[in-house]
């Protein structure tokens, strides 16, 4: 039996969702260190009521800094938008969006269930939170902040044939 390729674009989208894991990885281990130190040092729910919350906004805000960071240069490089700011604040919207997925997991835990400890804690904001936060993000970033349909080119330096088959490509004037 022989077996086909799959089309270029099915492995492009395993590709990109494998790279946008890594880059995830990355930012969760950023999300998880920073949070668990603020958790359980001055933004523990002792010294702060609302110390949880706190401490997942700020670590989450690390995270997005780094997982835009990754995704812009490499998930999404040759999506990328050439309009830096604008790429930047939708990435940040929808990463913010994401992140209140992850808040509303944690509040619902810790505030409405009442499952307080510091493991409750982690697996509401950063495994139920995340992953829902993950799907609705990679989502928004394929299809909105890096679709290729927005592609405004970057600009990529010209090999000296390319310079010299566009030379050749212009019609000359007649006499």
């Amino acid at each position: 039996m022989t077996r086909t390729a799959p089309p270029a674009r099915v492995r492009r989208v395993v590709v990109q969702a494998a790279q946008f894991g890594l880059v995830g990885a990355a930012g969760l281990l950023v999300d998880l260190v920073v949070f668990n130190a603020l958790r359980l040092t001055v933004l523990s729910p002792d010294a702060v009521e609302t110390g949880p919350l706190l401490a997942k906004v700020l670590s989450t805000i690390l995270a997005i800094i780094t997982n835009w960071l990754g995704n812009r240069y490499w998930t999404f490089s040759r999506e990328r938008q050439s309009n830096t700011v604008r790429e930047g604040v939708e990435f940040f919207a929808v990463s913010l969006a994401g992140m209140a997925i992850g808040l509303a997991c944690l509040w619902v835990s810790h505030y409405v269930l009442g499952f307080t400890s510091v493991l409750a804690d982690n697996i509401a904001a950063n495994v139920i939170g995340l992953g829902l936060g993950a799907v609705f993000r990679f989502t928004l970033y394929r299809l909105w902040v890096f679709s290729p349909s927005r592609k405004a080119s970057v600009r990529q330096p010209a090999t000296a044939g390319a310079r010299q088959n566009a030379a050749v490509a212009v019609p000359s004037e007649p006499a």
